[in-house]
């Protein structure tokens, strides 16, 4: 199984009333959940390792995670309020605004930790869930417990206006990544924590620095994967975007997928990953990617779409 470890939320979408009227529609979200509910409808053993709510907002994010087959075995349940994110569009672009005091998820702390089973051989990490506390130091915890032993991702998914302490931030996600066997950042991400330059040059500098391989998206270019060995670049599938909601979460699950599916996620096997199985991981990230830009909201593709 791969257990996604991070924040569940609902995004507040915005819509339109029959009065033509400004409102917004919640719906089930959050980086890491989605992943986690991408994972499940790609057909992979997928569960969630987060803090959830009792309230209405927490049923409806349970709801989601039974209907795509995504355990919650190792989730934390709390009477606290579920984290709302407000998304504002601007051509198809996404910018947030989080309401997440005192939330379930928020105030997960290292007490909450589970005894994971044999079965989770896989954890991702990411998220706004590394930037708030107590949270992000539970979640940083439980890599630091894991990493050696199971295969570890994460995807920071930074979003610079939410944080707001930069340097304990950027030495969270510097730590988190030298643990990781797989790292993916978008070109964005990647320029934010290590500076101009070139994307190759700066990727293989991290990969120094502990992963086995970085993972980064491009947009509408596409996107690559490089490691010490190889540099992999796939071609975006070209669609009608409608907006950009969870497309890196969904580009995560697919290449987690084709990993899970090629056998090779041990952590021999992310180690000596060749450019056929890179190529396949890219393929499958990116054309599952295509399909939630190309419908409102966070909604990833189930495998027979693929």
């Amino acid at each position: 199984m791969i257990l996604s470890c991070g924040e569940a939320l609902i995004d507040m979408l915005p819509r339109q009333t029959a009065e033509a009227e400004p409102a917004f529609a919640p719906c089930p979200g959050g980086a890491v959940f989605n992943t986690a509910i991408a994972l499940g409808r790609l057909g992979v053993p997928s569960g969630l390792f987060s803090g959830l709510s009792t309230d209405l907002f927490g049923d409806m994010l349970q709801r989601s995670l039974a209907t795509s087959n995504v355990s919650t075995t190792q989730a934390v349940t709390s009477a606290r309020p579920t984290t709302l994110a407000f998304v504002r569009l601007v051509d198809g672009q996404a910018s947030y605004a989080f309401y997440d005091e005192n939330t379930a998820g928020r105030m997960l702390g290292t007490d909450d930790l589970p005894a994971l089973p044999g079965d989770i051989t896989t954890l991702f990490f990411g998220g706004i869930s590394l930037v708030a506390e107590p949270c992000g130091s539970a979640y940083q915890a439980l890599m630091t417990q894991e990493a050696a032993a199971r295969v570890t991702m994460i995807d920071p998914n930074i979003r610079p206006g939410f944080v707001t302490d930069e340097a304990a931030y950027r030495a969270r996600i510097k730590t988190m990544m030298g643990l990781a066997d797989l790292v993916k950042l978008s070109d964005e991400d990647l320029h934010w924590l290590a500076g101009p330059g070139d994307i190759a040059t700066l990727a293989r500098d991290l990969l120094g620095k502990g992963p086995k391989a970085i993972f980064i998206t491009e947009g509408a270019k596409g996107a690559r994967a490089i490691t010490t060995t190889s540099d992999v670049f796939v071609a975006a599938t070209p669609v009608r975007v409608a907006d950009t909601v969870g497309a890196g979460d969904t580009f995560n699950a697919g290449v987690l997928a084709a990993l899970h599916r090629a056998g090779v996620l041990t952590k021999d096997g992310v180690a000596t990953l060749d450019e056929a199985t890179l190529t396949d991981a890219l393929s499958l990230g990116t054309r599952a990617a295509a399909i939630t830009v190309s419908r409102t909201g966070a909604n990833p593709p189930w495998s027979h779409e693929l």
